[in-house]
C-alpha cells in the first residue's frame, strides 16, 4: 500500500496550489491513500 502524506495546506492559495498539484502527483507516485492536513485551510 502506497500512501501519500501532504503536510500544513495553508489558506486558500494552499487549496488552489494542492488541486494544481495533485494530478501529477498522483500520477508520480501511484498512491492508494491520500492523507492531507488541511486544518489551517
Amino acid at each position: 500500500m502506497r500512501a501519500l502524506f501532504i503536510g500544513d495546506v495553508v489558506g486558500k492559495p494552499g487549496r488552489e496550489g494542492l488541486a494544481a498539484a495533485m494530478p501529477a502527483l498522483r500520477e508520480e507516485h501511484l498512491p492508494d491513500l491520500v492523507i492531507v492536513n488541511g486544518e489551517n485551510a
